[in-house]
């Protein structure tokens, strides 16, 4: 199974293969002692929020009245599951996901596609990430970013940059 997954995951999250193509070929290509539906009962169960940073991207927007976009590398069905189960519309403008736009993290075309769509210059654009090898790419465009390793950190580096949410 862990090889079916690593050889098709990134065909699933490019949006190129349903959840229910992603199982079949990962899990389902046998008789496991379980149904497709509890599986994904149980993937769906997995998605947890990050209540500090969802408040802080939230005071952000409120204290700036700054343009928010999510960059994720995410299948569809997860994508829509977290964008209802978190509220992210509320507050988020643009949702440049990998099953959308039909590229991955870190292929640079997905940040140039965010920068097109929300139609600002890099240098306007402070990019967020907890994986810092995608945070060199977004800055290679000349997109200033904050490794993000925990809120308060993420809180200071944004105030350092004369972005701090007045709580």
């Amino acid at each position: 199974m862990d090889e079916r997954h690593h050889l098709t995951f990134d065909t699933y999250e490019e949006g190129k293969l349903s959840l229910v193509e992603y199982l079949h070929r990962v899990v389902f290509y046998i008789t496991p002692p379980f149904s497709a539906e509890e599986f994904k009962a149980f993937m769906f169960g997995q998605s947890q929020p990050y209540p500090r940073m969802i408040e802080l991207v939230r005071e952000l927007k409120r204290s700036h009245g700054v343009k928010v976009a999510v960059v994720s590398n995410e299948g569809r069905e997860l994508t829509v599951h977290r964008l209802q189960k978190f509220g992210l519309t509320e507050f988020v403008d643009f949702f440049i996901v990998s099953c959308f736009v039909h590229f991955l993290k870190p292929d640079a075309d997905i940040y140039r596609i965010a920068l097109d769509i929300a139609q600002v210059s890099p240098e306007r654009v402070v990019y967020i990430e907890d994986r810092f090898m995608f945070g060199e790419v977004a800055q290679s465009l000349g997109i200033r970013g904050i490794h993000h390793t925990d809120s308060d950190l993420t809180r200071a580096a944004l105030a350092s940059l004369g972005l701090a949410p007045n709580t």
